[in-house]
């Protein structure tokens, strides 16, 4: 019996939207970005709030680092957690868990489950996200409608191995609303209390925020639609540099085991794949063994 493709099968409706997915995709991003914007009329328009020159690169800065923050946590997750090509220690667990947290991936076991789905069905129907049934889909589409049997799908085996792992995914939205909410209205007020710059703080605040959603549009339009299809090598590169390296997709799924995504000599191959040049940090650090590399790569 045919499949049917998912973006099909799958109702449009409320009982199927998933409200946490419409937050961190679109309405969280959409927040720091009126947060951003009313920060800056403030300065125009209110005489006693100065916007200073230096808030331009700092906000750029924070939304570059908060981007690699991100795929700090996306990078470990995909090519040692989902594709096992390595073996990593609790500190570097417990870094990527938190990582990913700030990065909004949702439960690494719903994520990890919809990966293998990928993988086992790629580009045909069963596909969670495949760019040729709907490109629009394959962005956002997915993660916004939800079938309930999917996320009822049990840890798979070779995470429950691991405690830190198990032990933090269980508690994903207690500890993100710490990370999300807690502590930046800690901040704030701590900010407050001290007599410093609130407005400079809200940019700061912003940025992180448009940095992040950067990073998950990027991952999820550039990696499940952008990597299933022909596009210039320039396009790649630049996709790379937001994704950490995962966008370069073109070799994945015939060599899913890698901890490199580029060759492991070259300077550029280094930078472009920052997640992968990361696990050979940690490698040195004692954080990851048994590294597994592609052959090409090597």
């Amino acid at each position: 019996m045919p499949r049917i493709p998912r973006s099909l099968a799958i109702p449009k409706t409320w009982k199927t939207f998933n409200f946490p997915s419409f937050f961190a995709a679109i309405l969280y991003p959409l927040l720091g970005l009126a947060l951003l914007i009313t920060m800056v009329a403030l300065g125009f328009a209110i005489a006693h709030i100065e916007l200073k020159l230096w808030y331009l690169p700092l906000s750029l800065g924070v939304i570059a680092l908060t981007i690699f923050v991100c795929n700090a946590g996306i990078g470990p997750l995909h090519r040692i957690m989902q594709h096992r090509a390595g073996e990593m220690r609790w500190p570097a667990q417990v870094l990527t868990m938190l990582n990913l947290m700030i990065a909004m991936q949702g439960n690494v076991k719903d994520w990890v489950n919809y990966h293998s789905q990928h993988h086992r069905f790629s580009d045909k129907p069963g596909d969670p996200h495949n760019p040729f049934e709907s490109k629009r889909w394959a962005w956002v589409g997915w993660i916004l409608f939800r079938d309930k049997k999917d996320l009822r799908r049990p840890m798979p085996m070779w995470l429950k191995t691991h405690p830190v792992i198990v032990w933090m995914d269980g508690f994903y939205n207690s500890l993100s609303l710490v990370i999300h909410l807690v502590i930046p209205a800690a901040i704030y007020l701590i900010v407050w209390a001290a007599g410093g710059s609130l407005v400079l703080t809200a940019i700061i605040h912003a940025s992180v925020v448009i940095g992040r959603a950067i990073q998950f549009h990027a991952t999820n339009y550039g990696i499940n639609v952008l990597g299933h299809l022909k596009t210039p090598k320039w396009v790649d590169h630049a996709i790379a540099l937001l994704t950490g390296g995962e966008a370069f997709h073109d070799h994945h799924h015939e060599q899913p085991v890698s901890a490199l995504h580029r060759p492991r000599k070259g300077l550029w191959n280094r930078i472009v794949d920052y997640n992968g040049t990361m696990l050979l940090l940690y490698e040195k650090l004692g954080w990851v063994r048994n590294l597994k590399i592609a052959p090409q790569f090597a």
